[in-house]
């Protein structure tokens, strides 16, 4: 059984050994205990967003559940580039699986300067460039909705760096096929669809909303249709992989998105449910392969399109 693949770039590809990464922003920067399986079984690691400052994040509260998922507003809380690459990224040196940065900046220019800073790096093996997130103050979705601005933000990242970019996606636009295709000629070697969707809660007994920034993201099952929906559409309209991200817990939920297009999935929110969910993923995903005699989960690829 085949479960390796390559995410070919402009100037560099990046060899996946399977389809499964985490998300930004859901495993920290993978170094955390209790996982409950090896974090080196999976295709890739996808760290928090860094961005060039420390951060603390937003007040709370910044979390709340709801019927069928989560709204987050942490607020891109981290360390800031510096202790990244000074601290934290030499602790990748002993690991085998492919490490991917997420990046985002108040600026263009920040997010050259970030992927600059990550340039050389021998533990990083490629870029995310988070031009989606909707609790950032500056920066992140802003970005992501303008087709010209989230193709300024790529052409600066590719300008800083060999490695491989991948741009994450919002899904609060109104036709996400236009920033796609902006990104794609701008530079990007993949792309990530979609992050949060922008939403928000009220506590009718105290009469105020839930989340102390009022709006926040919304993430898990119910965004997955909405995900699929966009993964798809991002399948017509650009040439270069689609990695699938949205409301995926389970092998069959992993399937679906490779069906619809994506060439990989990343999976977020479900490990708040279970640390040990991405692992699960995979092992879901190898059974499904081995009940329907699939032997290089390539063929899977856009095979639901019509």
């Amino acid at each position: 059984m085949n479960l390796q693949l390559e995410l070919p770039g402009r100037k560099q590809s990046l060899l996946l050994p399977n389809p499964v990464m985490t998300a930004s922003g859901t495993f920290s920067f993978g170094l955390d205990k209790g996982h409950g399986f090896n974090v080196q079984d999976l295709g890739a690691i996808v760290t928090k967003t860094v961005t060039l400052r420390p951060r603390a994040g937003n007040p709370q509260p910044r979390t709340a559940e709801t019927p069928a998922g989560m709204l987050n507003a942490i607020g891109l809380q981290n360390p800031g580039v510096g202790a990244l690459v000074r601290d934290i990224a030499p602790k990748w040196a002993r690991w085998r699986v492919p490490v991917i940065v997420s990046i985002l900046g108040a600026t263009v220019e920040e997010y050259g300067r970030l992927a600059e800073r990550l340039e050389g790096m021998p533990h990083i093996s490629g870029i995310e460039v988070n031009i989606s997130s909707p609790n950032a103050t500056r920066g992140g979705m802003e970005f992501g909705q303008d087709p010209q601005a989230a193709a300024a933000v790529t052409a600066a990242v590719v300008r800083g760096t060999t490695l491989p970019v991948i741009v994450k996606l919002t899904p609060n636009v109104t036709d996400i096929t236009e920033v796609a295709r902006a990104v794609v000629d701008a530079g990007a070697d993949a792309l990530c669809v979609i992050n949060t969707l922008q939403a928000m809660a009220i506590d009718a007994e105290a009469r105020k909303p839930v989340i102390s920034t009022v709006f926040s993201g919304l993430s898990g099952p119910a965004i997955k249709p909405v995900a699929l929906r966009m993964v798809y559409q991002v399948a017509s309209a650009v040439d270069v992989p689609i990695i699938g991200c949205g409301g995926i817990a389970c092998g069959t939920d992993a399937v679906e998105f490779l069906l619809a297009g994506a060439s990989a999935v990343q999976v977020g929110t479900a490990t708040f449910v279970s640390p040990s969910a991405p692992i699960d993923v995979l092992n879901g995903l190898k059974a499904y392969m081995a009940d329907h005699g699939i032997d290089d989960v390539a063929s899977l690829v856009g095979a639901a399109r019509v």
